[in-house]
């Protein structure tokens, strides 16, 4: 079967052994995660329940979304966003530094971190630092990021990743609401303070980056995307996109729980993944250079060997007590 309407498609495929596969290409021009969470699961509801209407009904006005005049002045352009190129490029090559990343064959990176290890991470920055698993994370990848590619210590680099609105501004967006309800949150240093610098550093970054969007400055964003020369600033970014919260993983068109929950290809732009079975855990999900991939991968897991370094040791001196 194939479905296609507006900006959206969708095609399921039936296996042999019974299974389907079902693959969605939607555009942000007609909604975000949250609505096409919110669609699939309506969708899987409806196929389950043909006679009973949708549990969360969609509210399409978009109207709700106008930007109003910030009470307060506001630089023009936002960091996450740029009206001229950007001019920092590699040392030896002409090129920004995500344009250097995708003019070559990208293979994919793939780890898997438990709520043990989530909590390992977090276990670097308090009792000082309170943080969530998104924060502690994306500032751990952020960094591995960094390092493997070896880049100058004074190019600034940027983390940019989508932050829900919908309950941040006034009034509240309705429940229901299917369209785009989220805008680009920045955290910005250069590599030397980003790679040299403890986690703690960087997730504070991330969470100030997060609290610098308030109602203001959000209205002061969709003021500037309405300039057309406006764009997502990529030249030394790394992105990341959270669909592990998003509780497609759970879809039930009422042939049971997905085995796998996935993009059909990787991308350079990071993702995080659910895990089937295990709603604490998270896989990382990103595209780099084939020559990039094994030391991406050993920051990314450098601090499990070192905790279990020491977990060894303490097990040791417990020993001989």
């Amino acid at each position: 079967m194939y479905f296609c309407f507006c900006l959206q498609s969708l095609q399921v495929t039936k296996l042999r052994c019974g299974g389907m596969i079902i693959c969605t290409a939607i555009n942000h021009y007609l909604c975000d995660g949250i609505g096409t969470s919110q669609f699939l699961h309506a969708w899987a509801h409806l196929t389950r329940n043909p006679t009973n209407s949708v549990p969360i009904t969609p509210f399409h006005s978009r109207h709700v979304f106008n930007p109003m005049s910030p009470s307060s002045h506001l630089p023009f352009v936002h960091p996450a966003f740029t009206k001229n190129a950007n001019k920092q490029t590699l040392k030896d090559h002409n090129l920004t530094l995500n344009q250097y990343l995708q003019s070559q064959p990208l293979v994919p990176a793939s780890l898997t971190y438990t709520a043990a290890n989530i909590h390992s991470l977090k276990s670097q920055c308090v009792p000082s630092l309170k943080c969530t698993t998104f924060e502690v994370l994306a500032s751990h990848t952020w960094r591995s990021w960094a390092k493997s590619l070896d880049l100058e210590p004074s190019l600034e680099v940027k983390l940019l990743f989508s932050m829900n609105i919908r309950n941040k501004i006034t009034p509240e967006i309705p429940k229901g609401y299917y369209a785009n309800g989220f805008v680009l949150a920045c955290a910005k240093t250069n590599v030397k303070e980003l790679v040299d610098g403890n986690l703690h550093h960087v997730v504070k970054l991330v969470q100030d980056a997060k609290s610098s969007l308030t109602d203001d400055s959000v209205s002061g964003i969709l003021l500037l995307l309405e300039d057309k020369n406006v764009s997502t600033d990529l030249a030394t970014s790394l992105v990341i996109s959270q669909w592990s919260k998003l509780g497609l993983e759970s879809l039930d068109f009422g042939e049971g729980m997905p085995l796998h929950m996935g993009p059909v290809s990787s991308d350079i732009y990071c993702l995080f993944l659910p895990i089937i079975g295990d709603s604490n855990a998270i896989r990382v999900l990103v595209s780099l250079p084939k020559s990039v991939v094994s030391k991406f991968e050993y920051y990314m897991n450098t601090f499990l060997q070192t905790n279990n370094v020491l977990a060894t040791k303490i097990g040791e001196k417990c020993e001989f007590v």
